[in-house]
């Protein structure tokens, strides 16, 4: 499936079908992200039940802590 991911096209497996799925790869901590999927924020309690479709436009904002 082609994806848009922070902008760059990405091809994900057909595995890949929710934002959980996308955040369970090895290159996301999904712990401390937030999410927007086609301009909408997703809340972390749905991306189980967010399904992703070919062409979507993900933005994945991650936190990092500092001093």
């Amino acid at each position: 499936m082609n994806l848009i991911v922070n902008g760059k096209a990405a091809n994900y497996s057909e595995d890949c079908r929710t934002v959980a799925d996308l955040l369970s790869l090895p290159e996301w901590n999904r712990r401390l992200v937030i999410v927007e999927l086609n301009g909408e924020i997703v809340a972390k309690e749905h991306h189980g039940a967010y399904l992703l479709n070919e062409g979507d436009r993900i933005e994945v904002v991650h936190f990092v802590g500092g001093g």
